[in-house]
């Protein structure tokens, strides 16, 4: 047993520092922009300014997820709605109105959008140890990657030395941020531009596998699929019934995991324990980001009809078909290794952007 637990931490050590090394290689340029233009992130970047950060944000994310065990996936989709649109930029948080109008997260996109009030709770420790220091958007990419290993995910380091966005950008989201509904191609194209490949845009959609999945993304499946007044045709018979008894109302709510709980067949007890984790179960439910997500596309049982199309291309299909084979393993470290990158995406540093006060406020200068 000593042997195992040696060789795993010499595993994990090793998958950290590749990448580390790879983070610092890539960190001069940012991924998919159009300028190239050279960055200043680094690890530790507050070590002298802030030495306790990482510290107050683990902290208070472990409170956060024993009252909210969705919070995890929320703070992912906040960060991956904010760094898609002008990067990390902390632009989605923005409550105020600007000269461009109307705000980032008021686009329809963005209106489902939860755990502004995370961010807003953190930020405001974060102020009363170290005030003015810290930006936003640093705070948003450490809890997300926090709330991912609390979620059973895994960790990988963060680069920090972001500095927060003056502006929002409210007709980009309304246009950039990738559909529920939308093709693979469009899909592809959307991830591409921020460049991302095949492979790191399938990792990246595993982060469906945690949270929950509102019904009014999946009922047009159901009962009106595009227009069409008829259901999805790829989805199979049982299925289509399983998802209308799931989804009567559109203000209702499927526990991603469910599907996979329903494959193996549980209980309807064991279902209902699955629908409402308590924070008591998250170290015995690591397997909750684990390949299930994949395995149930391969089934073609995928909720959204954009996670299914990555069965109709043959690369991602591809993709999908070797991250279900083994335990999660494959997934799990090249989805670290696409977070570490989707978090240095279009980063303001230097004398560029700002560090908000409050993340939902401008700053009173401004």
């Amino acid at each position: 047993m000593m042997s195992k637990n040696w060789t795993m931490m010499a595993v994990s050590s090793f998958l950290v520092a590749c990448i580390v090394t790879k983070m610092m290689a890539q960190a001069d340029i940012v991924p998919g922009s159009a300028s190239q233009f050279r960055i200043a992130l680094r690890y530790g970047y507050y070590d002298e300014k802030c030495e306790d950060l990482e510290s107050i944000v683990w902290k208070k994310m472990k409170s956060i997820v024993h009252l909210q065990h969705n919070a995890p996936a929320q703070l992912l989709r906040l960060m991956f709605h904010d760094c898609f649109i002008e990067g990390c930029d902390a632009s989605i948080l923005l409550a105020d109105s600007n000269q461009n109008g109307t705000v980032e997260r008021e686009a329809i996109p963005n209106r489902t959008l939860k755990g502004f009030n995370f961010i807003d709770t953190i930020k405001d420790e974060i102020e009363e140890a170290c005030p003015g220091v810290v930006s936003c958007s640093d705070v948003l990419v450490l809890a997300t990657r926090d709330g991912i290993v609390l979620a059973g995910g895994p960790y990988y380091p963060v680069l920090t030395g972001r500095r927060d966005s003056k502006e929002s950008f409210f007709d980009k989201a309304m246009a950039e941020i990738p559909r529920p509904n939308g093709n693979i191609s469009e899909t592809l194209r959307l991830f591409s531009l921020r460049g991302f490949d095949e492979r790191e845009t399938v990792a990246l959609l595993g982060g469906h596998n945690i949270g929950r999945i509102g019904c009014e993304f999946i009922r047009p499946r159901l009962s009106n699929f595009l227009g069409t007044g008829l259901p999805d045709p790829t989805i199979p018979t049982d299925f289509l019934e399983e998802l209308k008894q799931k989804c009567p109302h559109d203000n209702n709510t499927i526990n991603n995991m469910f599907l996979e709980h329903t494959a193996r067949g549980l209980s309807e007890s064991a279902m209902s324990y699955s629908q409402g984790l308590s924070v008591s179960a998250f170290s015995s439910i690591a397997a909750s980001f684990d390949n299930h997500y994949y395995k149930t596309l391969m089934r073609g049982r995928g909720l959204l009809f954009a996670d299914q199309q990555l069965m109709a291309n043959e690369k991602t299909a591809a993709v999908v078909e070797d991250y279900s084979f083994d335990d999660g393993t494959i997934f799990r470290t090249e989805f670290a290794h696409a977070m570490a990158k989707m978090s240095n995406i279009g980063v303001l540093t230097g004398s560029k952007g700002d560090v908000r006060h409050s993340c939902s406020h401008l700053n009173s200068d401004q």
